[in-house]
């Protein structure tokens, strides 16, 4: 059951799981036909690398400002431009016959899967309250997390019935009938365009400080650095862009205006420690999928289709793990988030471990077996963390709030498709297995080291608040019911 008792706000709700579903498939489903992509247009490896991450950080880069607009002009309009903007370069992708073609388009469409869901998270805020808001954002967490599992499994089964060179860009062409679809419902069931918060002006400074240092993390693995003085030149820019970030935020704060993130949000230790937390696991997650479905096409030699068989129980059992996540959430609280996170760990490092140890023949129902730890590990942490991060994110901030968990994940992920993606192209060609364990077992130690931030205790100044002397409602209970 859908959330709140208000019909419009269901159907509210149905427009805004309709639109995560459509932008998050889209990236995952052309996950498992990159080999086939890469074959059809003699793509390289810098090429797909670019494809597979810049619809990431074009994606995380758009949010931000996405949602600040949202908050001051309202939300309608933004959505209903940023979907078309995503469907419309999903078919010029589609068509493309150079991978220059399909960078480049994916990146737009990038920009236009942000700008919908900055709108997305804002849109929850403002229609659901209380105990129904986290219920709303939990199921479009699930939802979300749901579609891209499936993403794999529905690519293996197209490139498998209309071929590689035809089957990719099928993939790519799902987004045209599900954006239209999505847009059809946002037209008439979206609320008009109101204004939640006053217009302020955007930190343009500070994107572009998170853009540069987005891309100085990124481009070292897309271009492996030619000697130290290279690398020591992307140090130097990490630093320098990391710099500039932090001092412009302060000076922004000191003049009054809204910065990036916004003080409120920044002085916050369960959003600061939930968003880094959402960031491993989301760039893990995802740089996890990837080098899997390589390394069983292109190391292994399966098809398409068996690739995506290995792929499904990861589907299967996120489904399923998502439906008893709240009721375990009432049991241990936040825990579930470390448990899921544990799990996940755990499960990577036993696929690195089978990958060098097991027969080849038998390595991939291994995997397989792999992956339903995998799924379930997500299925507990993704939506309870996120939960956790926005439920308390001031109204008048609501669509900011998102806007930075979103973008957060998406620059994460950008980074870590591109580092994890260009370790194993570099070491596949002659020892995919080992190529394989070794991105395996960094993402795993990407969900240990954000570990100890799911049980960390919130700062002094947080518990030393004066409690109301009212009875407390229902909006601030940490363990919300189940989101269906």
């Amino acid at each position: 059951m859908l959330p709140g008792e208000d019909r419009t706000a269901r159907r509210v709700l149905t427009v805004c799981l309709a639109a995560g579903v459509t932008t998050l498939l889209d990236q995952s489903v052309l996950t498992i036909a990159v080999p086939a992509l890469r074959q059809s247009l003699s793509a390289g490896a810098t090429d797909v690398q670019w494809l597979v991450s810049g619809y990431s950080l074009a994606f995380g880069l758009a949010l931000v400002p996405g949602g600040s607009l949202g908050d001051a002009r309202g939300r309608k309009g933004f959505f209903l431009a940023g979907l078309t903007l995503f469907v419309l370069c999903g078919l010029v992708a589609a068509t493309g016959t150079r991978p220059e073609t399909v960078v480049v388009a994916r990146l737009l469409q990038g920009a236009g899967a942000g700008l919908v869901n900055s709108q997305v998270i804002g849109t929850i805020q403002d229609v659901f309250q209380g105990l129904d808001r986290a219920r709303a954002l939990g199921l479009y967490a699930v939802t979300a997390g749901v579609a891209s599992a499936i993403g794999p499994a529905l690519g293996g089964g197209l490139v498998a019935l209309a071929g590689p060179d035809a089957g990719w860009r099928l993939c790519l062409l799902l987004s045209a009938p599900c954006g239209a679809l999505t847009l059809w419902l946002a037209v008439r069931r979206l609320p008009p365009p109101r204004r939640v918060a006053a217009a302020r002006g955007l930190d343009g400074w500070g994107l572009l400080c998170v853009a540069a240092l987005t891309l100085s993390l990124m481009l070292p693995f897309i271009s492996t650095p030619d000697g130290v003085g290279e690398a020591a030149l992307w140090g130097g820019a990490v630093l320098v862009s990391a710099g500039a970030l932090v001092a412009g935020q302060r000076r922004r704060a000191r003049r009054g205006r809204v910065p990036l993130l916004p003080a409120a949000l920044a002085r916050s230790w369960p959003y600061a420690a939930g968003t880094v937390v959402a960031m491993a696991q989301f760039g893990a997650s995802l740089a996890a999928v990837l080098t899997l479905t390589l390394f069983l096409q292109s190391g292994l030699g399966l098809s398409a289709l068996a690739t995506a068989a290995v792929t499904v129980p990861s589907a299967a059992a996120m489904g399923l793990a998502s439906a008893v996540a709240w009721r375990v959430v009432r049991r241990i609280g936040a825990r579930t988030v470390a448990l899921g996170l544990a799990v996940g760990a755990v499960a990577l490092l036993a696929g690195s471990v089978a990958a060098v140890t097991l027969p080849r023949g038998v390595l991939p129902y291994a995997l397989a077996s792999v992956q339903v730890a995998v799924g379930a590990a997500a299925g507990l942490a993704v939506a309870p963390n996120q939960a956790r991060v926005l439920q308390h994110a001031p109204a008048e901030s609501a669509g900011v709030a998102g806007a930075v968990l979103q973008m957060a994940q998406r620059v994460a992920a950008a980074v870590c498709l591109s580092a994890i993606s260009g370790v194993y192209l570099r070491m596949s060609p002659t020892r995919p297995e080992t190529a394989y364990a070794t991105t395996s077992a960094l993402c795993a130690t990407l969900l240990l080291l954000a570990l100890p931030l799911t049980r960390t205790p919130r700062p002094p100044e947080e518990h030393e608040e004066p409690r109301p002397t009212a009875r407390p409602t229902r909006t601030a209970d940490p363990h919300p019911t189940h989101p269906t």
